[in-house]
């Protein structure tokens, strides 16, 4: 791997630790120890009015912790519908630990389901109605969110109404009608939308009515060639049923780590292993690719520049 590819995983990893773009400031949660002891003591519901619902997966040790992401998203200046964590562990859905029951008492709910891996966090919920009517955000259990994380979410949406939100995506990049290895992918220009614009979940994605929509009537595909790598799916899903994706902003929006619950098994296998570019290569096939390619030449026409 090249040593500017490497520094740039090396960022990706880190993301969750540091904030970026026009609304830095805005951006930032309370600290751990204010969520905790909101967890601990507050009666204020965690859910609200907002027409959308937010889900989160977790398992292991993260169950520890997981209270900490739900607090955040429920000190938010919007709140949502619904309040979701899926979890594969039914013993734990039918006793939770207290610092869950607390936030049960307070709207969160907890509902079991099937070990798909990451895709838990999302899949679930699309696959429960038909037609859906209102958007889902998903949330990762490792990061602690900011006050107007969801508002942000909501106001592009309002905007957009038909595409795929995200705070983190970077651009999707081809040599020779072929997907680049993951390391070599671009940052986005500001508010970049398109096909090639690829939402990374951990700091928040919404995901609209056609495109869950779309993910019930896929299915659980995603077994046989992207089981541990939801961003690819999602994606890949997004560009077969004509659903933009769009950056909130600048598409480099951050927010710190749940203390404890340590760096992403995942993340470092998909990004540091090499495991994205064994699922892209299993996910994309040739009219996602001509697509791609295409996107990419004309972007490169645009610009200017020798294709």
């Amino acid at each position: 791997m090249r040593t500017r590819d490497l520094l740039r995983l090396v960022g990706r990893l880190a993301a969750p630790a540091r904030m970026s773009g026009r609304v830095r400031g805005a951006l930032a949660a309370p600290s751990a120890a204010t969520l905790r002891a909101r967890a601990r003591w507050s009666r204020t519901p965690l859910v609200g009015d907002a027409p959308v619902v937010v889900s989160m997966t977790s398992y292991g040790r993260r169950l520890r912790t997981v209270h900490l992401a739900l607090e955040s998203i429920g000190g938010g200046r919007v709140r949502p519908r619904r309040l979701i964590l899926w979890l594969e562990d039914h013993d734990v859905v039918a006793d939770p630990p207290p610092t869950l029951a607390r936030l049960v008492a307070r709207g969160l709910e907890i509902l079991p389901t099937t070990d798909w891996g990451p895709h838990k966090k999302y899949y679930p919920y699309a696959a429960s109605t038909s037609p859906h009517r209102i958007p889902l955000v998903t949330a990762d259990d490792d990061v602690l969110y900011g006050w107007r994380w969801l508002a942000f979410l909501l106001e592009r949406h309002r905007q957009h109404p038909q595409d795929v939100i995200a705070h983190r995506a970077h651009r999707v990049v081809l040599e020779e009608a072929r997907i680049a290895p993951y390391a070599a992918w671009e940052d986005l220009d500001p508010g970049e939308a398109g096909p090639r614009t690829f939402a990374t979940g951990n700091a928040g994605v919404l995901y609209p009515p056609a495109m869950l929509n779309a993910l019930r009537e896929a299915g659980t595909a995603f077994t046989t060639c992207a089981p541990r790598a939801d961003d690819v799916w999602l994606h890949a899903t997004a560009l077969r049923a004509d659903v933009t994706v769009r950056p909130v902003s600048d598409g480099l929006t951050s927010y710190r780590a749940v203390p404890g619950a340590g760096l992403g098994g995942l993340r470092a296998a998909n990004v540091l292993g090499g495991g994205n570019d064994e699922q892209i290569a299993a996910t994309y096939g040739p009219e996602e690719v001509a697509l791609l390619w295409e996107d990419q030449l004309a972007a490169r026409a645009t610009a200017g520049r020798v294709v």
